[in-house]
This record gives C-alpha cells, structure tokens and sequence, in this order.
C-alpha cells in the first residue's frame, strides 16, 4: 500500500506548519530544517516554488501521494463548481479523512490504518480502502468487533473537534457524514488558487 513512511516533523518544519497533528518535536524547532536552521538567508520563492509547496503541502496533510493526487484534481476539475474548492472537497470525503474528523483516529495516518484493518464499515458493510469517498447521508461505524479497542476508545476519548458537516453518537459509535463542507468549513490552512495555478501551467 502506497503512503508516505519519511520523516514528519522534517515535513511540518518545512512548511512552518504542524501539518500531521500535534508534535512536540516541531514545537520545540518550528524553524526549517537543515544544518542552519533558522540562520540560513533565504531569497523570495518564485511563483512556482509557492505554488509547489502549497501543493506539496495539501499531499502530506491528507496522506496523498502524487498520482493519486493528480488523479483527484482531474476528477475536480472535471466537476462542476469552482475546481480548487472541489479538490479539497474530494480530499475531506476520503475514508481515512472522515474517520479522523469524527475523532475515531487520533491522525489521518491512523484513520488509514484502521480502515485498510477492516475495522471501520460504511452503511454496514466493511470497506478496507482508505480513499473510497464518502457520500452525504452514508453511515460510517466502528465495526461491532472493534468497539472495545483500546486505540478507538482513547482517540474518542480525546476528540476535541465538532465538525458541522459530520454527526457522531459515541455510545453506537457511528456517525452520519451529512453533507459535503463548504471550503469556510474546512480548517485547513491551504491555499486552493495556487494549486489550481500549478496545474494550469
């Protein structure tokens, strides 16, 4: 299965950003990476160099690598609406996505993970593809089996975040993906226009 194994707080250093979820390490060096750190001159990015990293920074946030990322901003820009929108829109109704925004992984990492287990099903029957797309009105559970791990039960414990667009019932665990969220309602800090620029070249 294809997903990025590297080093993350190098990641999130690069992009000055804690871009894969709390990390102590980054708070103690949010300065880029390199063997001069934060004393390093560095000369204004050109055009591209901005509008690449935004992109990059869209693949490690979302646990998407190259090709498939590609393949997603084909399929938005095939969509009716405004394409950068779209892309991120796709990006949020991704499997493992939804199970980290309804706080049954503490990452996005760990949401892949317990989908491609076969611990999550949607609309009762298990799906093991951490990028199949979620639909408004699916239901998306803990399979019945699962509900006592202890990794679900702390990272539930722990969830802090309510999202309009997703409704979650901690005592069947399961939870309704209701509708697909505004770009407004999407907390992360990425700028669609550059990636849609880089695309168009």
């Amino acid at each position: 299965m294809a997903r990025y194994t590297g080093p993350k707080t190098k990641i999130a250093r690069k992009f000055s950003e804690a871009i894969f979820g709390e990390d102590k390490s980054f708070e103690k060096r949010n300065y880029p990476p390199g063997q001069h750190g934060n004393n390093r001159r560095r000369g204004k990015k050109s055009e591209y160099a901005v509008q690449l990293a935004e992109k990059q920074k869209a693949k490690y946030t979302y646990g998407i690598l190259e090709r498939q990322f590609s393949n997603l901003y084909g399929k938005a820009n095939r969509a009716p609406g405004i394409t950068g929108e779209v892309l991120l829109q796709l990006c949020e109704q991704r499997l493992d996505n939804v199970v980290y925004r309804m706080g049954i992984a503490p990452t996005r990492s760990g949401g892949r993970q317990l989908v491609s287990h076969r611990h999550i099903t949607v609309n009762g029957g298990i799906v093991n593809i951490p990028s199949y797309q979620v639909k408004p009105g699916d239901i998306v559970a803990v399979r019945e089996k699962s509900k006592s791990m202890e990794v679900i039960e702390s990272s539930l414990a722990n969830a802090r975040h309510v999202y309009e667009w997703i409704t979650w019932n901690n005592d069947t665990k399961q939870g309704t993906f209701v509708a697909v969220p505004q770009r407004v309602q999407i907390p992360e800090n990425i700028n669609v226009q550059f990636i849609v620029e880089l695309y168009s070249k």
